[in-house]
């Protein structure tokens, strides 16, 4: 697909690299030649200078011919005036980042005037991940499919775990029962598997399950390990992610306290937010985090402009023995080590708006097959979790799944038959109607049909 990107800061470069990887012709647009330069030098992508609301600036990037245009920069306003002018000019389908709060209000309206047909809005989609961490504390954690009936976690593998050093298959008695799946493993030199019963867990190992929400709750009692959701949340750092997360969070009745430097930003928050505490101040002191308690509460998130300050100031969090940390970064890298610290919850927008944006360009390729209703990218984007819609197109239909064929890395780990949840086994079968949740490893799943053997789509070659 002809896919165009304005604006070449985080979000994009990350679009640029994940849609570049999937064999999309990938044009960005950005007004900084050193971006630009990065951008082609390192990523199989054109560049073209120049500002991306201008009709010529567009026209040089081939706008009339692009199948999506997606409009990141950092200012609202001018995603929607590109996305309003890439329309016009031709594009099939339009995405703007839209991050104002003022903006969210209106937004069914404003999309019908400007022409965009997706928003997004990557500080509101980080929020809500932070508010199920904190709803699930004992998670790493946690993504949801089929509206919430369905989620998958992950958690650290410690040493006093009763899982460590025995294949699973030995162990599924004690968790028998329970409507769950072990369904991928990040070892800690960054291998992924996807596990079968012979799989033995290792200390430091990070383990997804699947399951519904009361079996994941129920395996964790079982573990030793369940906390009840948090009650008291300190976050550091008052922007537009801090904004949306106390809204969330006071809705499911915990109470807030922000920690923001600019005095500006404090007032607007304590106008915005009259139930939450708010405290001017450098949340990065540590000075000023034992004044204001910081060990009284049940849980940290760091939320600050720089994934330095943020991964640090949760590690001191940890040390100081509160239960639940969340930080965000964006730097991959960072995450690695931030994990290697024993910090498990790092959250990144960059990822999870990759995540929306190709499940976008996926259903856009694949409109004849089976429907893909959510993508997420899970083990630091090195493998995927994805929930497709069956329809009359999916072969193999009514096959036991022990006769079917799988690609290497490729796990069924939920059937919604009729509404009801199924944990499949090898009798289970995929029927019209039913809804599917697949786990991939090294695969590009456009379709349920990518899955089987046969199928030609692969991700770079990769088997």
């Amino acid at each position: 697909m002809n896919i165009i990107i304005v604006g070449e800061g985080k979000v994009g470069y990350t679009l640029a690299e994940h849609l570049s990887r999937e064999n999309h012709d990938v044009t960005i647009i950005d007004t900084n030649d050193a971006a630009l330069r990065r951008a082609s030098e390192l990523l199989d992508v054109m560049g073209v200078k120049g500002n991306g609301a201008s009709i010529a600036t567009l026209r040089e990037a081939g706008v009339e011919a692009a199948d999506i245009l997606i409009a990141v920069t950092g200012m609202d306003e001018v995603n929607m005036v590109c996305c309003l002018t890439a329309k016009r000019l031709g594009a099939k389908y339009t995405i703007a980042r839209v991050r104002n709060v003022e903006y969210a209000k209106d937004m069914a309206a404003l999309k019908g005037e400007l022409g965009i047909d997706l928003v997004i809005n990557p500080e509101n989609a980080t929020a809500l991940e932070i508010s199920q961490l904190l709803r699930f504390p004992t998670a790493a954690n946690l993504e949801t499919f089929y509206r919430g009936r369905v989620e998958m976690i992950s958690f650290r593998v410690r040493q006093d775990d009763f899982l460590v050093g025995q294949p699973l298959s030995e162990q599924s008695k004690k968790f028998q029962g329970l409507p769950l799946l072990f369904c991928a493993a990040e070892r800690e030199d960054g291998e992924v598997i996807i596990p079968d019963g012979s799989f033995v867990p290792k200390v430091g190992d990070r383990l997804y399950l699947i399951g519904q929400p009361g079996g994941l709750g129920s395996f964790f009692r079982l573990l030793g390990r369940y906390t009840q959701k948090s009650r008291t949340v300190m976050i550091v750092g008052g922007g537009r992610i801090a904004h949306y997360l106390t809204v969330m969070l006071e809705k499911l009745g915990m109470k807030v306290k922000i920690i923001e430097q600019d005095m500006e930003r404090c007032r607007q928050l304590s106008e915005a937010l009259p139930k939450a505490a708010i405290i001017c101040g450098d949340g990065t002191d540590h000075e000023l985090l034992e004044e204001e308690n910081v060990t009284a509460y049940d849980a940290f998130v760091a939320l600050t402009d720089r994934d330095e300050d943020n991964l640090i100031i949760s590690l001191y969090a940890l040390q100081q023995g509160i239960s639940k940390v969340i930080a965000k970064s964006n730097r991959q890298n960072y995450t690695g080590i931030a994990r290697a610290a024993g910090l498990d919850s790092v959250v990144s927008p960059k990822l999870i708006t990759a995540g929306q944006i190709l499940q976008v360009v996926r259903g856009m390729q694949n409109s004849k097959g089976s429907v893909m209703n959510a993508l997420y990218k899970i083990a630091d984007g090195n493998a995927e979790a994805m929930e497709f819609l069956v329809n009359e197109t999916t072969r193999h239909q009514g096959v036991p799944l022990r006769e079917l064929h799988l690609k290497k890395g490729i796990l069924i780990a939920v059937l919604i038959h009729q509404d009801r949840i199924i944990i499949p086994d090898g009798s289970s079968v995929i029927t019209s109607g039913d809804t599917v949740i697949l786990v991939s490893r090294n695969h590009r799943t456009l379709d349920i049909n990518d899955i089987y053997e046969d199928s030609r789509i692969e991700l770079g070659g990769v088997q």
